[in-house]
């Protein structure tokens, strides 16, 4: 496959990826969204049903990484780098992409919940205005959840273990179940069997971070959401972002390890 498909294959799937897998989480979380609420239950089958879709539409493409850890991790198994980069690019292009349009689809529920003096505090404009400053400074904003992951309980090297661990899990999926013919990404069989194991991490392990278990899938949404125009967004965590960074891109250099030891 070519440079040009593996950058156009990886940018759409991970686009779709972030659309459906933050559109559940727009969907839950937003005022005015007839499925606020729903629960972790569609959180995680929502999640596991955009890998599903994602994954089938750019299998063809670019064998559909969507996730760095999983690209680094076939780096490492086959030795080969050459288009580490352009997935890389890919991927965070998609993720950012993605993010953008569940702003566009949410628009007005965006507006809704974030002008909810509920939702955003004080009795007044002025009020709402210094605690949305204070909150931009701080750490996260009443939003940033349906972008980005966040940990319940802020315990930096237990938090980039929970990331660790379940990507090692994710990884291994992809590697040992997923890989098709030409074993460079998800086949058929390995986007079903991927798209179930999100889910199992999603209910068994998401509880302490969001289970990021992907760089671009965290950070591309971010950057979005520090740039776009919402009101009294608040902040955008810059703080805990390396961790599902980090943790995911470890978790995935060990499940190379594991498979090229255990597997290979």
């Amino acid at each position: 496959m070519s440079s040009s498909d593996i950058f156009i294959g990886e940018t759409i799937g991970t686009a779709i990826l972030i659309l459906l897998g933050g559109g559940v989480c727009a969907a839950v979380t937003l005022k005015a969204s007839k499925a606020r609420n729903a629960g972790w239950l569609a959180i995680t089958f929502g999640w596991g049903f955009a890998v599903l879709t994602a994954v089938y539409t750019s299998a063809p493409l670019s064998g559909a990484h969507l996730n760095p850890a999983v690209t680094l991790a076939i780096a490492i198994k086959d030795g080969d780098w050459k288009n580490v980069p352009v997935y890389f690019a890919g991927q965070v292009l998609g993720a950012m992409i993605g993010a953008a349009l569940v702003w566009v689809a949410y628009y007005g529920q965006f507006h809704a919940h974030l002008t909810d003096r509920e939702i955003v505090g004080g009795p007044g404009a002025q009020d709402t205005a210094v605690k949305a400053v204070e909150a931009q400074e701080k750490g996260a904003g009443p939003v940033l959840g349906v972008f980005s992951t966040g940990p319940e309980v802020r315990v930096a090297w237990q938090n980039v273990a929970t990331e660790i661990i379940g990507t090692v899990v994710l990884v291994l999926a992809v590697l040992t179940q997923g890989l098709n013919d030409k074993g460079n990404g998800l086949g058929t069989l390995g986007a079903l069997v991927t798209a179930l194991v999100v889910v199992s991490i999603g209910l068994s392990l998401g509880g302490p971070t969001g289970y990021a278990i992907n760089p671009a899938r965290d950070l591309g949404p971010r950057i979005v959401h520090a740039l776009l125009p919402l009101p009294n967004k608040g902040g955008s965590d810059w703080g805990y972002a390396w961790v599902p960074v980090v943790g995911p891109l470890i978790g995935g250099a060990i499940a190379a390890g594991i498979y090229n030891v255990a597997f290979a």
